[in-house]
């Protein structure tokens, strides 16, 4: 598993390079943390069901209130080998 991000700017889409984070906090209610747990049982159950179909899923699109949060994607680490 790695972890990228990117800096929170104002930078044009074409400038934007990830790099990988060594940690990660996540500030959120009790709410929040088990709306994401649940966009992750499920983007690991389209992942395994879509094999290399599937390449990534972003939580703002599966679950609501996340709409303007930081953007949180997942994408499948065999497209990326």
């Amino acid at each position: 598993m790695k972890i990228n991000g990117y800096e929170n700017g104002e930078l044009p889409i074409e400038e934007i390079r990830f790099f990988d984070l060594a940690e990660v906090g996540v500030e959120a209610t009790p709410e929040e943390l088990r709306k994401l747990a649940t966009f992750l049982q499920a983007a690991a159950d389209n992942m395994e069901r879509m094999g290399t179909s599937y390449t990534h899923e972003h939580l703002s699109d599966k679950q609501p209130g996340f709409e303007g949060s930081p953007h949180f994607v997942v994408f499948n680490s065999e497209l990326s080998e």
